[in-house]
């Protein structure tokens, strides 16, 4: 049986790693300078983004990752940052339970979109999300600076 749970303190060093293991799917291994202390920060004392667990016989097995966002046009939205599932449990509904709560996260927030992105690469992922039903826009590009500090 999978358990869909709120993230809680302890849950940031193995998110971390479910993170480190989605940059290696993503073809990014050495991307991810966010730490467990960083985590527990932005989630716990912070306030800056939320995140669900899944968990079978005790392990954490997927996690979502998830802000509130803001559209000039729409108002309030729910950004899902990441949405991930270790690669043997993928089709034990684990991601759909994910996807459905925080989609049920989103609709209690009374947002009016919820919105994600995913590479134009990783068919499994497309092909999930166009299963629940969602709409892929593929005319926007996406801008970005880092920074290092």
């Amino acid at each position: 049986m999978i358990l869909i749970r709120k993230a809680k303190p302890g849950d940031e060093h193995n998110i971390l790693l479910l993170i480190k293991e989605l940059a290696v799917y993503e073809k990014e291994p050495d991307a991810v300078e966010n730490t467990a202390e960083e985590i527990h920060s932005h989630l716990f004392d912070e306030g800056v983004c939320d995140a669900i667990v899944a968990v079978k016989k005790d392990e954490i097995i997927g996690f979502a990752l998830y802000y509130t966002s803001y559209s000039t046009w729409k108002g309030k939205c729910l950004y899902l940052e990441d949405l991930y599932v270790k690669s043997k449990e993928r089709r034990s509904g684990a991601g759909k339970k994910l996807f459905e709560k925080v989609a049920a996260v989103a609709r209690s927030k009374k947002v009016r979109r919820m919105e994600w992105q995913v590479y134009d690469w990783n068919q499994p992922a497309i092909d999930f999300y166009l299963k629940l039903n969602a709409q892929l826009n593929n005319q926007w590009l996406n801008g970005r600076i880092e920074f290092d500090y």
